[in-house]
């Protein structure tokens, strides 16, 4: 059986570019301080642009992240919000239109101290921004910066 490696889709390629693009952006900025308040605004900026599905999601997690995490430093990455710690990324969000999939996304990396036996979710589909899920996320965010 042969698979034939079809290469990046075209979401992927724009990702990896608006990366690179993000990364170049913050590189040119000057003080520390003028790259956070950037950063910041810079996400919320992402966020705005969002479809209004997408968009209510991530000010959801935005919100419970500054309230409950604010040692987290927001940022893009990949062309979405995130939020790193000592510059590494702990949690993120990704918009459903991103990737045309049909619910958006609230991943944590490694950093996250998500940890739970042999086994533990590290992604979560978020499709309404409920206080149900509210209440979640903001358990999730407590829980990987404790």
């Amino acid at each position: 059986m042969s698979t034939t490696y079809e290469g990046f889709s075209a979401e992927e390629k724009a990702a990896m570019k608006e990366h690179a693009q993000d990364m170049k952006k913050a590189a040119r900025r000057s003080s520390a301080a003028d790259k956070a308040m950037a950063a910041e605004q810079d996400v919320v900026a992402k966020i705005a642009e969002m479809a209004d599905e997408d968009r209510v999601l991530a000010e959801m997690v935005h919100a419970v992240v500054k309230a409950n995490a604010p040692m987290l430093a927001p940022k893009l990455w990949y062309g979405q919000p995130a939020y790193a710690l000592d510059g590494k990324i702990v949690c993120f969000f990704q918009a459903a239109a991103k990737f045309k999939t049909r619910y958006a996304t609230l991943g944590f990396n490694e950093e996250a101290r998500l940890d739970d036996g042999a086994m533990w979710a590290t992604a979560f589909a978020l499709t309404a921004a409920t206080p149900a899920v509210k209440k979640r996320v903001t358990a999730l965010v407590k829980q990987a910066v404790s």
